[in-house]
């Protein structure tokens, strides 16, 4: 196969795709498994942050997991898993706040003006489904790139230069080069898509 062939392949078929993925887990593979959650676990985990729900993150990222591994042989359609990971830990945030007020007993005109939707809402589902592209995008990177992005704008606190520098064997003055370049690539990969 040529290069050029190769890459195309690669294009089309990337290794860590989600039907590739779901496929490999169904053959019971933990590799693929581990593959998968560690794809999709910040937006897993963004949803009950963006509610405050930061002592619960943990509980609900687990029993989304336990219901997307028992899902998992029913999904039909791939580029829908993140949509559905994210209803799914929309419900289970839900169902948590819900029992969290139950037991606070509050009174029927206060618990009304909490109920909250049965979907996600759109202006939410938007944000985390920009959030996950963004992940996606990062992730397809060359390796230099996609750990410099991670190191600066990932972990908080961001890294010092001198700390990226040595963690790559970069010289310290080059990574603003760098890092300019990285994400210079990134915004092509997001203008392409149309971000």
């Amino acid at each position: 196969m040529t290069g050029t062939a190769a890459k195309r392949q690669r294009t089309h078929e990337p290794e860590t795709s989600d039907e590739r993925l779901i496929q490999q887990c169904l053959k019971g593979d933990q590799e693929a498994w581990s593959a998968l959650i560690d794809k999709y676990k910040n937006l897993i985990y963004s949803v009950p942050i963006k509610y405050g729900m930061y002592q619960d993150a943990g509980d609900i990222f687990q029993a989304v997991c336990v219901d997307l591994l028992q899902e998992l042989p029913r999904i039909r359609e791939y580029r829908a898993l993140p949509k559905w990971l994210m209803q799914t830990c929309y419900h289970k945030c839900l169902r948590q706040q819900q029992a969290a007020k139950r037991e606070v007993d509050l009174e029927p005109a206060v618990a009304e003006q909490h109920a909250a939707p049965d979907s996600l809402p759109e202006e939410m589902l938007a944000q985390l489904t920009e959030e996950q592209t963004l992940r996606d995008l990062v992730a397809e990177m060359p390796n230099r790139c996609r750990q410099m992005i991670h190191m600066l704008f990932f972990e908080i606190p961001a890294r010092p230069y001198e700390e990226i520098a040595k963690a790559l064997g970069l010289a310290t003055g080059s990574i603003g080069f760098i890092r300019g370049r990285c994400l210079s690539q990134l915004r092509k990969r997001l203008e392409k898509i149309g971000f």
